[in-house]
């Protein structure tokens, strides 16, 4: 039964991980042709492949764990609403450039932690993923922490757009930092961190950025939750889902 259990866990966990990269690099693929320079376009086209390769080996991965048949493309494209469990961050509209920018790195900074963890995992499996996934995100940390900064610290209107930016997402930071009994089974194996543990480390790379960049962080300790463990989504998942699953659903099996 504990064995049974600790599967089930780790198949969880696995869906978090691959959903959250999955969801995220979707809304980035949104701006492909849209960003306001060049540079931007490629570097976000680029960013979003790049969670959408992680994406691929967290799935597979969880597929592999659940032993029912699926397939890391069954996970992505025949689950519904309720069976996703990434947080609700990912899934917000991407609003103006500056609003996803300040997503990516609160994002970028929460799996820069997690992966640095997951790096020690007792799971050689996840240790290898993170090991490969640790490179890509440094990258998007260092792109995303420099963006906030120069547009946070830059005009007048760069900065007011910046601080809306912070004021809406900062309410969802907290549900990355949720811990429940997935979470301490993962800790109980050796396999992943408490989240909880991880704030303070979070802290260290995200505020002192947020000051250079002249932003007010947001009072208050409020987070809205529940895309963890799949208890509530925003309206905007499933449009998401009706977009990027629409081909699969319509010809079902379909193979290029």
């Amino acid at each position: 039964m504990a064995e049974v259990m600790e599967k089930t866990a780790l198949f969880e966990f696995l869906c978090r991980m691959g959903d959250n990269t999955l969801i995220l690099g979707h809304r980035v693929s949104e701006w492909c042709g849209h960003a306001p320079v060049l540079e931007e376009d490629i570097a976000l086209a680029n960013t979003a492949l790049d969670l959408i390769g992680q994406t691929q080996l967290w799935l597979e991965y969880a597929a592999e764990v659940e032993g029912k048949g699926r397939s890391a493309d069954d996970l992505a494209f025949l689950r519904d609403v309720w069976d996703f469990r990434n947080v609700l961050m990912l899934e917000l509209p991407n609003g103006d450039f500056g609003q996803t920018l300040m997503r990516q790195f609160l994002f970028d900074a929460w799996q820069v932690v997690m992966l640095g963890h997951l790096v020690r995992s007792s799971d050689t499996r996840v240790s290898e993923i993170a090991e490969k996934a640790s490179k890509e995100v440094a990258y998007h940390l260092d792109r995303s922490r420099g963006t906030v900064i120069g547009l946070g610290d830059g005009t007048e209107e760069s900065n007011a757009r910046m601080q809306a930016a912070l004021e809406r997402l900062w309410p969802y930071v907290g549900e990355m930092f949720a811990s429940d009994e997935t979470d301490a089974a993962m800790l109980a194996a050796g396999v992943a961190p408490d989240p909880a543990s991880l704030r303070a480390e979070f802290d260290a790379i995200v505020l002192p950025a947020l000051a250079e960049a002249t932003l007010t962080v947001p009072e208050g300790d409020f987070a809205h939750k529940g895309g963890r463990d799949g208890g509530m989504h925003t309206e905007h998942l499933g449009h998401i889902l009706c977009t990027m699953q629409w081909l699969q659903r319509a010809y079902p099996g379909a193979k290029w």
